[in-house]
């Protein structure tokens, strides 16, 4: 299976000795779903980050698609697709508006924008509502519209900050199976972060565990529920971090 995004030693310094994310490596393949989970402060925002273009990598190398984020970042930026954590849309646009004006700076003609646009309209199932005001929407609703718009493309890589937070459990729900339909049908892969354990397990194929900058663990979370003993994520992911812990201070 081809290897949509490879990080290999990728690395971040801000000062002298010290790293917000130290060599960190680990692959995507074609229509995978990846989590990358830790603490806050663990460097999975700087990370990711690093992979979509948006902070340049001290140490090291990504490529998507075959592409270097360092030798060929606008090659890159036309392969993915990035919705942060903290994304918003225009509230004085309608959900049609803000979709058509979205792809209007994303494709290149006008041909393929109206396509772009078909795709959100039937991947974000807010029917009428489209024609309302942004503002007037719900939380939830306006992260079907952000998600829809992100991926209006059939990016190869979407890269997901925190995909569900804030949302209640239906429509978070209904935004992780939206993931992974997308994975399914149409072959897309995703990098995920998000502290939602439940949401890990139900949504990914493999997840990597980091903490202070370094990639601890990367498997299936069946397998590293099995590796480390226990019945769910969270206790991997506690057992992994302290851990760490322990042999920082051994």
């Amino acid at each position: 299976m081809a290897k949509v995004l490879e990080v290999k030693g990728l690395s971040k310094q801000y000062k002298k000795g010290v790293y917000a994310s130290h060599n960190v490596s680990f692959d995507i393949d074609e229509g995978e779903i990846f989590a990358l989970i830790g603490p806050n402060g663990a460097g999975k925002t700087t990370t990711i980050r690093m992979i979509a273009t948006l902070l340049q990598s001290t140490e090291g190398d990504a490529t998507v698609a075959g592409y270097s984020i360092n030798d060929n970042p606008n090659k890159v930026r036309e392969c993915i697709t990035y919705l942060p954590d903290e994304a918003g849309a225009y509230k004085t646009m309608t959900g049609t508006q803000y979709l058509k004006f979205m792809a209007g700076i994303f494709a290149p003609d006008k041909a393929t924008a109206n396509e772009y646009v078909k795709n959100a309209t039937e991947m974000c199932g807010l029917g009428d509502r489209l024609s309302d005001k942004i503002g007037s929407y719900s939380r939830g609703m306006i992260r079907k519209l952000l998600l829809s718009r992100a991926v209006m493309s059939r990016p190869k890589l979407a890269i997901l900050d925190e995909p569900t937070s804030g949302l209640d459990i239906i429509n978070a729900l209904e935004i992780r199976r939206m993931i992974k339909e997308l994975a399914q049908k149409y072959g897309m892969s995703f990098l995920l972060s998000s502290h939602n354990m439940l949401e890990i397990e139900f949504v990914s194929d493999r997840v990597g565990i980091i903490a202070k900058g370094h990639l601890l663990e990367v498997g299936k979370p069946n397998e590293l529920k099995v590796k480390h003993g226990v019945g769910n994520l969270e206790e991997v992911f506690e057992r992994v971090v302290k851990d760490s812990e322990a042999s920082d201070i051994a």
